[in-house]
């Protein structure tokens, strides 16, 4: 194969080996799926129908599910597919359309998040000015800023990944497509275009982490100031489900990308894939709500509400 116009599927990593394992992991793929879709929806109705949520607070926590649902929307029903049907292969367009996605839902939950701890520090930190720093205007300014510039991203890593030739064979050692598998086919001196585009990307995770840090940094310095434990526990209970989220979401794509290659495998690339990928979109639900009795008494409230309905 000469260039990648040649290629028309790629081949991805499967789970297991046996038609009974391929099984048993589309059934688990299920599961882990429908909890992420109730979860997620859950959050999204509460906040939607609740006008107490109305809040920058939940406002950009329901950015945060609509995301979660993307992504994992966009891995995990091909791969359960691929279990259910003992196939491998995701066409090229479909390959294109996949990465496409997952760069630009999970580069904007990470602007989002970011966006997130700000909103947690100026509400501990400079309470007076938060009505004025996060008005409803400023909070779509930001949430727009965050997709606008992941779609921005997206649209350049694709574009720049998928005009590579490729002459090194169709197999992917990941279960969905991603760059750096991409970029292990090609044949070309051209691949260091992308991997300009990835140290950009990633000098601008750094700087989001950065600030993220240096945000609770400040936050803790705020709280421990507080004099009651009772206004402590309150604002730790509202920082720390962000705070959760930002850890597992961090943790597990660092541990991803800036392993030791001694350490790599190709079953524990898979392992450390899903963890990242799909696992963050399932409990993020179940980080937020077990945490923040706002949201606790509105999810009540609407199941309740659903349950009555139906008598």
């Amino acid at each position: 194969m000469s260039n990648g116009s040649s290629i028309t599927q790629f081949l991805l990593l499967a789970f297991a080996d046996t038609q009974e394992l391929q099984l048993l992991t589309f059934w688990l793929f299920l599961g882990i799926y429908l909890a992420a879709l109730l979860g997620n929806g859950l959050i999204i109705t509460a906040v939607a129908c609740d006008h107490r949520l109305h809040t920058p607070m939940f406002f950009f926590l329901l950015n945060l599910s609509v995301l979660d649902l993307g992504s994992i929307s966009t891995t995990l029903p091909k791969a359960m597919a691929n279990s259910l049907w003992d196939n491998r292969a995701i066409s090229y367009p479909g390959c294109a359309a996949q990465l496409f996605m997952l760069v630009f839902l999970v580069v904007a939950e990470y602007f989002l998040l970011t966006v997130m701890a700000y909103d947690r520090y100026v509400a501990i930190c400079k309470p007076l000015h938060y009505g004025t720093l996060l008005g409803s205007r400023a909070c779509v300014h930001m949430a727009a800023a965050a997709w606008g510039s992941a779609f921005l991203n997206a649209v350049l890593h694709t574009a720049n990944t998928f005009s590579l030739p490729l002459c090194r064979g169709n197999a992917l050692d990941q279960f969905f497509c991603e760059i750096p598998q991409i970029l292990k086919l090609s044949c070309s001196d051209s691949y260091l275009r992308e991997v300009g585009l990835l140290v950009v990307g990633a000098c601008l995770v750094l700087g989001c982490f950065v600030f993220i840090v240096v945000s609770y940094v400040q936050i803790l310095r705020a709280v421990l100031r507080i004099p009651s434990e009772q206004g402590r526990h309150k604002a730790f209970s509202t920082c720390l489900p962000h705070l959760a989220v930002v850890s597992l979401f961090v943790s597990t794509a660092m541990f991803a990308y800036l392993k030791p290659p001694s350490i790599s495998s190709p079953s524990l690339d898979l392992v450390v894939s899903f963890l990242y990928s799909v696992v963050p979109p399932a409990v993020n639900p179940l980080i937020y709500s077990m945490r923040n009795q706002e949201l606790k008494d509105a999810l009540k409230k609407l199941i309740q509400s659903a349950v009555f309905q139906q008598q």
